[in-house]
């Protein structure tokens, strides 16, 4: 049996040098629970099969949406339905938690991104 041991958000994300780069903090039920900075404008892209959420810990951003931007502050979080074209835009440094399934890939249907990341590191 695997040590069960909690996790402090705030030491992980100390642990995260870059953006736009999560790294997974833990796993369930075949989703991953990941962990990312975000800072500047991210890539429009959607995720065919899978359903995004996004969760502000620290920060803020918006999620910018083909007919809306949403504001998210600390302790708010969006779900972005699958096949739902977006991008996060950050414009000062936020801390973000994000479920999705393992499968995920953080630029979706954009496989020529300089911003896709497919092996993701643990933390």
């Amino acid at each position: 049996m695997e040590s069960i041991e909690k996790v402090n958000l705030q030491d992980k994300f100390k642990q995260i040098p870059d953006f736009w780069n999560p790294r997974i903090a833990g796993e369930l039920n075949g989703q991953q629970v990941k962990l990312a900075k975000f800072k500047g404008a991210f890539d429009w892209h959607h995720h065919e099969h899978e359903d995004e959420f996004f969760l502000v810990v620290s920060g803020s951003f918006e999620m910018h949406l083909r007919d809306k931007v949403v504001t998210l502050q600390p302790g708010e979080f969006i779900v972005i339905p699958r096949g739902v074209e977006h991008r996060p835009v950050a414009p000062t440094e936020a801390e973000v938690l994000m479920f999705e399934p393992a499968s995920t890939i953080n630029t979706g249907n954009l496989t020529d991104s300089e911003k896709t990341r497919t092996n993701l590191d643990r933390i």
